[in-house]
């Protein structure tokens, strides 16, 4: 995606700014969280971020993005992506994505996060737990890692993990990665979610950026409908999607679109964050 493109580098003043976007896209989140509901549409949905942003004198940056007509990304059950709100009803049993960002002084915040309406089925639960797993695995990796390959590789060794413990076969998508953030959503470097030779760029203060692993309880094989946005799985199968805004400091990692920084969650990696004063 991104090539040998240079990667931004963040002052201490400037993530302090996409921390404040952040903090804004964790508010769309608990909003979402508490309003999605049998008999809601999309639109609706995409109508509770819209005033969280209204709120927060912030703006969408998926709104207007090479066109996109919408403040949120919201994928149901096979949509793995970039599903656009519209008139379709959420119904009980179904497995809702959100993709939600923020632009705060030209700075960006961008998270994700699936849920099941209603009562999971086990593959269901399986599904989001795990992809909430890979991506803390993988944030916890920046901590300590020199390269940032070593998302990849935690991505994969916690799906890994979960075929020999839980009995799940689990997808990764590949054509969809994390990348870096700061004054443009989408910026380099590609942060993958899979393993490869290549080690990736050396991991270094000042870097932010997007952990978003995408698994599908099917093959990961996917293909874009004819909106040229909306991303579903070849097989019919559900795909469940997380992500995080993290920053890389002097003193070690700050999440930034988690309200607690990722306290808690890291804590049980063996993590300490380290939030700028």
């Amino acid at each position: 995606m991104f090539g040998r493109e240079k990667i931004e580098y963040k002052t201490p003043d400037q993530v302090r700014t996409m921390r404040r976007a952040g903090l804004v896209v964790a508010d769309i989140h608990a909003a979402l969280r508490e309003a999605v509901a049998p008999g809601m549409t999309t639109a609706d949905l995409d109508a509770v971020s819209a005033d969280v942003l209204s709120r927060a004198g912030a703006r969408s940056n998926f709104l207007g993005y090479h066109g996109y007509p919408a403040t949120v990304c919201i994928s149901v059950n096979e949509v793995i992506v970039h599903g656009i709100p519209g008139d379709r009803v959420i119904a009980e049993g179904d497995l809702v994505s959100f993709d939600c960002g923020a632009i705060v002084d030209g700075w960006h915040g961008d998270a994700a996060f699936s849920l099941v309406v209603g009562t999971p089925s086990e593959t269901d639960r399986a599904l989001v737990e795990v992809t909430e797993e890979a991506m803390w695995a993988g944030i916890a990796a920046l901590a300590t890692g020199e390269r940032l390959g070593v998302v990849g590789d935690a991505v994969e060794t916690v799906v890994e993990r979960a075929t020999a413990e839980r009995g799940v076969t689990l997808g990764i998508v590949q054509e969809y990665v994390g990348h870096g953030i700061g004054s443009a959503m989408h910026q380099p470097p590609e942060v993958l979610n899979y393993r490869t030779r290549e080690k990736g760029p050396r991991l270094r203060p000042g870097m932010c950026l997007a952990v978003e692993p995408m698994l599908t309880a099917g093959s990961p094989e996917s293909e874009v409908l004819e909106d040229d946005w909306t991303v579903v799985t070849l097989d019919g199968s559900r795909a469940a999607h997380f992500e995080h805004t993290v920053a890389i400091g002097e003193r070690g990692i700050w999440v930034l679109t988690a309200p607690d920084g990722g306290a808690e969650q890291l804590a049980q990696r063996g993590v300490t964050v380290a939030p700028l004063d």
